[in-house]
C-alpha cells in the first residue's frame, strides 16, 4: 500500500537534520520532556521527514483530529486484540489516534512513528524511501478511507477535503453546453511563468480556452466541427483545501496569500462572500533538489495549543553579549582590587560567578582559558610565565563605566523552562510554528514570505475556511475531544515518565562520597593512616550533587551523633604515603557541583586543626611524597652480592634536598637522581648540583615512587666514573647447581673481580686456573677477558653477566678463536682454540683442510689460501671479542 517511496537526500544538510543522528542512550532520549513551546516533535526514522510534516498538519487540523477521535473502539477494535485471529482490528486509524494522543498529551520531546509505519506494512528499507508528500497524502487518505469502511467515519475524508471541479465546453453555434465533472482532494497549480497562486487559479478557472481556426471542437448536438469555448469552475467547495505547487524545483518567486477569496473561481456565486474566504494554516516546505531533499512544515496553531513566544532578536544579541566569555572575564578582573590575579584563580572565580567551569561551558568553542587569554591580547596581559593575568590599563579606562555596576544585576539567564526575559507575546498575531522533525520553534507570520522562492520553498499549501470557528473550550486545551481511554492511557504514561525522569535525574545527579572520620585516623610518617581497617574507617554516602554544603554538614551531624564541637569537611586524597588533606570546603550555600566535587571524592571529617593531638599541615604544598632512598651496600650489609641498601621515606613535597640529607643523617651527602627508572646502568643516574640542593622535591621533579641515591662525598668520583656492579655465574663446578651473584666492581682489574667472586662462593680452586667470560644475550660464552684489563678497558657495562670458567684467559700476545669443522654451520658445535698472534695458517692447519672465514651470521666468506699469512686479527687490536670465527673447508 505504501511501498516504493523515493529516497530522501541529506547531502546538502550541514546541520544533519535527517538521517544520521548522534547516538544517545535510548532511555535518556525518551525521558527528554517538551521544550518551552509545549509542543511535541516527531522523530525522523531515517528518511521520514515528509511523513512527519504531513502528520503534524493533520494533527493541527482540528476538524480532522476530532473526527478521527470520534470513532470509538467499539468500531475500530483494540490494539490489544490485534493478535487474536477472530478479531477485526483497524490498525491504521487506531495507531493514528494513539500517535495524535501522544503528540497532544504525552510530555516528551518527540514522538515515534514506528508503530504507525509498522501498521502500514513498511520494512526498514521502505522507510528509507521517501515519497512525494502530496502523493503520500493521497495514499494515506485512501488507506484511511479503506480502513474506515463500515464505520461512522467512512465519510471523514470526503466531508473535509472532497471538492468538485466542472469543465464546460460551449458551442458558439447552438449554445450547447458539454459538461464533465471531476472530484478532487487537492488542486495542482502551475508555478512556472506565474507570479503567484491567485494568478495560477485565475488562469485555471477564469480564463477561457477558445477552439477556432485549425483547432475546432466537434459538437455533439451539431455533429460537426465548430468554434467553442472551454472553461473550468469550482462547483463544490471544501472545508479544507491543499494546493500542490508543481515547482519541479522552479526557484523563481511565487507568492501565495495568507487569505484568499475563491469566489471568482467558483461556478455558483449566490452565497455570501464569507463562504468563499479561506485562510492559510499550513505550508509544507521542501529544501533540496528535484530527486531528494528535506521536508519541514510551518503550521498555524488554530487552537493555541502551543506556547507561542517569539524572542526579540535584539534581546537575543544582548543575551549572547552577556554570555560572552570575553566580557565575563573582563568584568571579573575589573572587580579585583589587585592589579594581577592567578589564571587558576580567575577560572575559580568564573566557576563561582556562573556556577559552571570554563572547561564545561567554553573550552569546546574557545579552547583552554590560558589560550583564550593569549588570543585576546592586548585586552588581557599575561605574565612572563603565563601564570598570572591582568587587564590592560587602556581597557580598564575604556570599559570603566561597566565596572561601576555589578554585572550580576544585568545578567539574563535563559533556560527552556523560564525563557521569559526578553520575550514578547503577540496575542493579536497568528501563532505559527516551524515543526522540523523533533525540533519545534515559534515563528512569525512574516517568515512565510521567505518561502516564496529559492532552493528552500513552499511545496504544498493547506487552506481552511475562514468561517469555521472553534469553541472556547478547545482553546489551549489539548485534551479537548480526546477519547477517555486515550486520556487514561496518556495520563498513566505521563506518571511513568515522571517516575523515570525522577529516577534518571537522581541517578544522573547522584555522587558517591567517602567520608573519613578523624577519630579513626592517626597522623604519622607524613600522612594520615587508619587505626582500624580501611573499610571500617570510611563512611560511604550517596548524595545529590545539587544539595548545598550546609545540607551535607547537617546530614553528617545527624549520622555522627557523638560529634561535639566544630565540624569541618575537607577534600582529601589517598596517596601512596597515606591520606592527605588538601582544602577545606567552604560556602554553606554552594552546591556540591558548584564547588567542583566529583563522584568518588574523599572527604575528611574533622575539627580543621589536629588529629589525635597532632597538628596536620594541609594543602598541595605539604603533599607527602614517597621516595625510594638507595645507598651503596657495604661488605657486611644486605644479602650476598646485594649492591644497594634500599629504604622508603616520606617527605613533604615542599622539602628541599639538603633538609632530606639531614633527615637521612647524611648532611654532606651527594644526591643522584634516577631519570630513566633503570637502576642497573650508571648513566641513568644524574648528580644533582649543589646549587639545586635547596630546591624542593616538586621543583626537582621527584614524585611518588622516584628513586634517589645518596653517596658520601668521597665516593662521587668513583661512582660516576669507575664504579659498577656485575653479575657472575659459576661454570666451574658442573656437578653443583649453578649459582649467580652480584658483586660491586670498582676500578680494580678483572682478576680482582674473579678473586672476589671465588671468595664469596668459598670456591677453593686455584685462582690462577680460572677466567671470566662475558655471556651474550642468547647464553653464549664469549672469549675470556684479559686479567690485566680494568672494567672500563674491558667495556663491561653495569649489570653485565659474566661466567667464571676453568682455564686461563689469553695473554696480550695470544688470540682466542672459534672454529667449526664441517659444512653444517648452524648445527655443528663451535670449538675453541688459543694461539699466538704470530701463528700462520700453515702452522694451525695440521691436515689436508682449508680455512674459510665466516661472519657472525655464519655466512662463509673468502678462503684463507696463503698459508704463510698470519691469522686474521680481531678488531680492534688486542680486543678479544667479538672473535672472528673460522671454518675449515
Amino acid at each position: 500500500m505504501f511501498g516504493n517511496l523515493f529516497d530522501e537526500d541529506f547531502s546538502f544538510l550541514s546541520n544533519n537534520q535527517c538521517g544520521k543522528q548522534k547516538s544517545k542512550h535510548k532511555d535518556a532520549e525518551l525521558l527528554v520532556p517538551r521544550e518551552s513551546t509545549n509542543l511535541s516533535g516527531i522523530k525522523n526514522q531515517g528518511g521520514t521527514c515528509y511523513l512527519n510534516s504531513l502528520l503534524q498538519t493533520l494533527l493541527f487540523t482540528p476538524e480532522f483530529r476530532e473526527a478521527l477521535f470520534s470513532i470509538g473502539p467499539e468500531e475500530l477494535g483494540s490494539l490489544e486484540d490485534n493478535s487474536k485471529p477472530e478479531s477485526k482490528v483497524r490498525i491504521i486509524p487506531l495507531q493514528l489516534q494513539r500517535l495524535f494522543a501522544q503528540l497532544l498529551l504525552l510530555d516528551q520531546h518527540a514522538a515515534s512513528t514506528a508503530d504507525l509505519t509498522d501498521s502500514f506494512g513498511w520494512n526498514s528499507n521502505e522507510e528509507m524511501r521517501q515519497h512525494d508528500v502530496q502523493e503520500l497524502n493521497r495514499i494515506l487518505f485512501s488507506a484511511l478511507e479503506t480502513s474506515l469502511v463500515g464505520t461512522s467515519g467512512h465519510n471523514l475524508i470526503n466531508q473535509l477535503y472532497h471538492g468538485t471541479v466542472v469543465n464546460h465546453i460551449v458551442c458558439k453555434e447552438c449554445k450547447n453546453v458539454s459538461e464533465r465533472q471531476e472530484d478532487f482532494l487537492d488542486l495542482t497549480v502551475a508555478v512556472k511563468d506565474v507570479s503567484g497562486l491567485e494568478e495560477a487559479l485565475w488562469n485555471m478557472y477564469v480564463e477561457e480556452e477558445h477552439f477556432e481556426k485549425d483547432n475546432l471542437y466537434r459538437c455533439g448536438a451539431c455533429n460537426k466541427l465548430v468554434e467553442a469555448t472551454k472553461s473550468a469552475k469550482l462547483r463544490k467547495l471544501f472545508n479544507f483545501n491543499f494546493e500542490k505547487c508543481e515547482r519541479y524545483k522552479e526557484i523563481s518567486s511565487y507568492a501565495f496569500p495568507v487569505r484568499i477569496n475563491l469566489k471568482p473561481f467558483c461556478e455558483q456565486t449566490e452565497v455570501d462572500d464569507f463562504k468563499y474566504m479561506y485562510e492559510l494554516f499550513s505550508v509544507i516546505i521542501h529544501k533540496g533538489g528535484c530527486y531528494g531533499g528535506h521536508y519541514h512544515v510551518y503550521i498555524r496553531d488554530i487552537d493555541e495549543l502551543g506556547n507561542w513566544q517569539v524572542l526579540d532578536l535584539k534581546d537575543i544579541e544582548n543575551a549572547k553579549e552577556k554570555e560572552n566569555p570575553l566580557r565575563i572575564l573582563r568584568n571579573i578582573l575589573l572587580e579585583e582590587e589587585s592589579k594581577e590575579i592567578a589564571v587558576d584563580r580567575l577560572a575559580q572565580k568564573l566557576l563561582e560567578k556562573k556556577s559552571v567551569s570554563w572547561n564545561k561551558k567554553y573550552r569546546k568553542q574557545h579552547g583552554p582559558i590560558r589560550k583564550f587569554l593569549q588570543s585576546h591580547y592586548p585586552t588581557f596581559l599575561l605574565s612572563s610565565d603565563e601564570s598570572k593575568v591582568k587587564l590592560n590599563d587602556h581597557h580598564k579606562l575604556h570599559f570603566g563605566s561597566t565596572s561601576q555596576s555589578n554585572p550580576q544585576n544585568h545578567e539574563v539567564k535563559m533556560s527552556s523552562e523560564k525563557a521569559t526575559t526578553g520575550l514578547r507575546e503577540y496575542s493579536s498575531e497568528s501563532h505559527w510554528f516551524d515543526l522540523n522533525d523533533s525540533k519545534v520553534q515559534p515563528i512569525r507570520e512574516q517568515e512565510i514570505e521567505k518561502q516564496f522562492q529559492g532552493n528552500e520553498s513552499a511545496y504544498m499549501l493547506f487552506y481552511r475556511q475562514s468561517q469555521m470557528t472553534r469553541p472556547s473550550e478547545a482553546r489551549g486545551n489539548p485534551r479537548y475531544r480526546v477519547p477517555i481511554h486515550l486520556l487514561n492511557e496518556m495520563d498513566a504514561a505521563n506518571i511513568k515518565l515522571q517516575k523515570k525522569r525522577a529516577e534518571y535525574d537522581l541517578a544522573n545527579n547522584s555522587i558517591d562520597l567517602h567520608l573519613h572520620i578523624f577519630s579513626h585516623y592517626k597522623f604519622y610518617n607524613g600522612a594520615l593512616h587508619p587505626v582500624v581497617s580501611q573499610k571500617e574507617s570510611v563512611l560511604d554516602l550517596t548524595i545529590d550533587k545539587r544539595k548545598t554544603l550546609g545540607e551535607i554538614q547537617q546530614l553528617v551531624f545527624q549520622l555522627l551523633e557523638f560529634w561535639e564541637g566544630d565540624l569541618v569537611l575537607s577534600l582529601a586524597k589517598l596517596l601512596p604515603a597515606g591520606l592527605h588533606i588538601y582544602q577545606t570546603l567552604e560556602g554553606d550555600d554552594s552546591t556540591l557541583s558548584g564547588i567542583g566535587l566529583s563522584d568518588g571524592a574523599n572527604i575528611f571529617v574533622w575539627n580543621g586543626k589536629e588529629v589525635d593531638g597532632v597538628e596536620v599541615l594541609t594543602g598541595i604544598d605539604h603533599e607527602p611524597v614517597l621516595i625510594n632512598v638507595l645507598r651503596l651496600a657495604g661488605h657486611n650489609e644486605g644479602r650476598v652480592g646485594q649492591q644497594f641498601m634500599e629504604s622508603q621515606h616520606v617527605f613533604p613535597c615542599s622539602s628541599n634536598l639538603r633538609a632530606i640529607c639531614d633527615a637521612l643523617m647524611s648532611p654532606e651527602g651527594i644526591v643522584l637522581k634516577n631519570h630513566s627508572g633503570s637502576e642497573k646502568d650508571s648513566e641513568n643516574w644524574k648528580v644533582i648540583p649543589e646549587e639545586d640542593m635547596k630546591q624542593t622535591l616538586r621543583d626537582i621533579g621527584l614524585k611518588n615512587g622516584s628513586s634517589i641515591l645518596v653517596l658520601d662525598s668521597g665516593n662521587l668520583t668513583a661512582f660516576t666514573h669507575d664504579i659498577s656492579w656485575l653479575q657472575v655465574k659459576n661454570f666451574c663446578r658442573l656437578e653443583a647447581e649453578e649459582i649467580q651473584v652480584k658483586i660491586t666492581a670498582t676500578i680494580e682489574t678483572v682478576s680482582k673481580i674473579c678473586i672476589d667472586f671465588i671468595f664469596i662462593l668459598f670456591f677453593h680452586a686455584a685462582v690462577n686456573n680460572s677466567c671470566l667470560r662475558p655471556i651474550s644475550r642468547n647464553g653464549k660464552l664469549l672469549c675470556p677477558v684479559p686479567e690485566d684489563y680494568t672494567v672500563k678497558e674491558a667495556e663491561l657495562k653495569m649489570g653485565s653477566l659474566l661466567g667464571l670458567c676453568s682455564g686461563k684467559a689469553p695473554t696480550a700476545t695470544e688470540l682466542f678463536l672459534y672454529y667449526i669443522v664441517g659444512h653444517e654451520l648452524q648445527s655443528s658445535p663451535e670449538m675453541e682454540i688459543v694461539v699466538e698472534e704470530t701463528t700462520t695458517v700453515r702452522e694451525v692447519n695440521t691436515g689436508a683442510i682449508n680455512f674459510v672465514k665466516i661472519d657472525w651470521c655464519y655466512e662463509a666468506g673468502d678462503a684463507l689460501s696463503e698459508e704463510v699469512k698470519k691469522l686474521p686479527q680481531p678488531q680492534p687490536s688486542r680486543c678479544f671479542w667479538p672473535t672472528t670465527p673460522m671454518i675449515p673447508s
